[in-house]
């Protein structure tokens, strides 16, 4: 397929957006084989060619942090908050993340993705061509598998790629209260093993707060994600510092994600050890949070920042990545440059794929096609979507 009549934000460096103002691509197998300026086209027969009008095409979008694979919902604990309950009255009634937990662990692979699909296909409508998914609302051994197998299901339902990332550290269970250790020791460390046995994991993630786990938690956990040959991330310094940023950058990790916390130390260290800030602004604006994160450490250490959704039924019932975009601009003061990175190349790097992100030939031909004059209009406007075509392996 050859495309013309485009702009194309390739998001390489050296000019805003790496936008091309007339530009055309060769699309073949699946891959970008040519992308440039139309007037520099190859001669090429035999591709079927789509005049875009002027259009906008970026790489499909990334959703590089998400829990989109849960069963049930919160909106009645939503309710309950508004009316005045608090955190505690709703725990002891069941709530907070152990209500999910209940309805995860009660789910199959098949009733989790009946329930996921409506939130997977609302991201790809976006334009979105690759979703991270973690398990982490099972907290035993099986239902995290289940949740890790639901996710995988996913992939081979829609043209979508899945990265799994196992977070069996996400919460101390009930039964193990006040024994940390313990729940490492029986159900999250074996759990990991055996979703690494059955091909299921490609990251492993943990939550590190004083309401789950501590740095000396997660070194064990990152260890045996180690000697798995496994990359890690992690939820750090959402609500307090805890240290867990410094932890991530000593294991060379992906990404940390949340970093409200995070400190200018901690951007050095990132920044030295090519760790990728994952901004939630979704969770930040649930929780009607005021600690921002130090946007301003990273732009001078040079941290890449990646945006998400962070799609969960507590902290962040936020489905729409391009929502996202906008709040990253005006909660947290990103320019729409930064943001629409932040979806694209910066969280590729979060996820640790070098194959999309960018639009480059050799990359994958995984394209969104925008009804939009410029990019900054993704980021600009709030509750519409402009997608006009989304691509996937070069097809349409």
């Amino acid at each position: 397929m050859i495309l013309t009549g485009a702009k194309i934000a390739t998001m390489q460096a050296g000019t805003p957006y790496g936008l091309i103002e007339d530009g055309a691509m060769i699309l073949s197998g699946g891959r970008i084989d040519w992308v440039g300026p139309r007037s520099e086209l190859p001669a090429t027969s035999g591709h079927e060619r789509l005049d875009l009008g002027g259009r906008l095409i970026t790489p499909a979008l990334i959703d590089c942090h998400t829990h989109l694979v849960h069963g049930g919902n919160r909106a009645v604990e939503f309710e309950m908050r508004l009316n005045g309950a608090s955190y505690e009255k709703i725990a002891r009634a069941g709530g907070g993340i152990l209500s999910t937990v209940t309805a995860t662990r009660a789910a199959n692979v098949e009733g989790l993705v009946a329930t996921a699909l409506p939130r997977l296909d609302a991201l790809l409508a976006e334009g979105v061509g690759t979703v991270e998914i973690k398990s982490g609302y099972g907290l035993t051994i099986e239902a995290e598998l289940t949740m890790l197998r639901a996710a995988r299901r996913l992939a081979r339902l829609r043209p979508v790629r899945i990265v799994t990332t196992y977070l069996g550290a996400h919460a101390v269970p009930p039964d193990y209260k006040g024994r940390a250790e313990d729940y490492l020791t029986e159900v999250c460390l074996p759990a990991l093993h055996a979703a690494h046995a059955e091909g299921l994991v490609d990251q492993v993630d943990g939550f590190c707060e004083g309401i789950a786990f501590s740095p000396a938690h997660m070194a064990r956990v990152f260890e045996a994600a180690k000697a798995l040959n496994l990359p890690v991330k992690l939820h750090a310094e959402q609500l307090s510092h805890l240290g867990g940023t410094q932890l991530a950058c000593q294991h060379n990790a992906l990404s940390a994600d949340h970093v409200e916390y995070a400190t200018e130390a901690d951007a050095r260290a990132m920044a030295q050890s090519g760790t990728v800030a994952v901004l939630l602004p979704g969770a930040f604006y649930t929780l009607r949070e005021t600690q921002l994160p130090p946007i301003a450490a990273f732009r001078a250490h040079g941290v890449p920042m990646a945006i998400a959704t962070d799609l969960n039924p507590g902290t962040s019932p936020l489905n729409s990545l391009l929502l996202t975009l906008n709040m990253a601009c005006t909660l947290f003061r990103l320019t729409p440059e930064e943001a629409l990175r932040g979806a694209t190349q910066h969280a590729a790097r979060a996820l640790g794929l070098s194959d999309c992100g960018t639009i480059a030939p050799g990359l994958r031909a995984d394209l969104a096609i925008w009804n939009v004059e410029h990019p900054a209009e993704l980021s600009y406007r709030i509750g519409f979507n402009p997608l006009y075509r989304r691509i996937f392996q070069g097809d349409l």
